[in-house]
């Protein structure tokens, strides 16, 4: 037996229920690991609200570190492997879970058990964002919303790190107290200042190139108001609800503008996509380049807590669930 997160509707954070269920022993290509941390993170609200629809019943969270405690037939790792993950499927909300071998990544030496799993996802949406989906380079400038969150602040310091030249929005001057220190250039906070208008002042008029954007519906328009023409929105997130359908000709008015949609299950759709981008992640961390903001801890038994407070964006940096 083992204790884990369900929910049979969704709804809201009180939907979610804290259960003793069976494991079972490991099927072929499957391991059973031991949980020793949990990350929270905004697709969980997605998963827990409906957002994004599961089959019912069914788990919650999508990324946690621990150790390997139980090997299926054909499975490529050991029992004792110290492992971390965020795309091997829903559950990681409990004591342990059995996964799939092929996507789960080894924790190298240096990285503890609660850095792995606050930096796997929200690192490796990092990668994929300014390394493959559109590639920053020395001299670029870009905006990010939510500068001070999990993803914010890893984004600010591995694009300022590249020679980037990163303008970030907050909500409040001790958020943007909190982006600057991670390599905000310029920082915005929407709850004074008009974003778009902000941006056309720091650029000269000209608008950036690239927008990244994890908030959704409520940065959606100023997203796009503040790319230059033919300028690329990345937007890779709803925190804030889905955007309203797009308008094809509000692109062509702006300048011949682009919108991607992209998923990190897509950009790590393989093992070794899956796992490259994980040693990217796991360099940084090793030689500093980046730092792990852990601002916030709960106990699995008070998970309601911790997605009321990230819903009413009272969390900064990230957030480990400790089972």
């Amino acid at each position: 037996m083992t204790r884990a997160v369900r929910i049979t509707a969704a709804g809201g954070p009180e939907a979610m229920t804290l259960a003793d269920i069976e494991l079972e022993a490991p099927g072929p290509g499957m391991v059973q690991v031991e949980n020793r941390a949990i990350g929270l993170n905004f697709i969980d609200t997605y998963h827990r609200n409906g957002l994004y629809p599961l089959a019912l019943p069914t788990g919650l969270g999508t990324e946690g570190a621990g150790v390997v405690t139980a090997v299926g037939e054909g499975a490529d790792l050991a029992v004792g492997d110290r492992v971390a993950y965020c795309s091997a499927g829903i559950g990681s909300y409990a004591d342990a879970l059995n996964l799939p071998a092929a996507r789960l990544v080894r924790i190298p030496e240096g990285v503890d058990f609660d850095t792995a799993a606050a930096v796997m996802l929200k690192g490796q949406t990092v990668e994929y964002l300014l390394q493959r989906c559109r590639p920053l380079a020395r001299g670029d400038t870009c905006l990010f919303h939510a500068a001070a969150g999990g993803v914010g602040l890893l984004f600010g310091q591995w694009a300022s790190a590249l020679g980037a030249t990163v303008i970030g929005t907050v909500s409040s001057a001790a958020k943007a107290e909190l982006a600057r220190a991670n390599g905000y250039a310029h920082v915005i906070n929407y709850s004074e200042q008009d974003v778009a208008e902000a941006v056309a002042e720091i650029t000269g008029g000209a608008g950036v190139p690239v927008v990244y954007d994890g908030v959704g519906r409520d940065t959606f328009a100023a997203s796009l108001a503040s790319l230059q023409p033919r300028g690329l929105l990345v937007s890779f997130g709803n925190a804030s609800g889905a955007p309203e359908p797009v308008d094809l000709q509000q692109l062509a008015l702006g300048g011949s503008l682009y919108v991607t949609r992209p998923t990190l299950v897509t950009y790590t759709g393989t093992t070794e996509e899956l796992r490259d981008s994980a040693a990217a992640v796991f360099e940084r961390v090793l030689d500093g380049r980046l730092r792990v903001e852990i601002q916030q801890r709960y106990p699995l038994a008070n998970i309601a807590d911790a997605h009321r407070d990230l819903e009413a964006r009272r969390t900064t940096g990230s957030t480990v669930i400790v089972p």
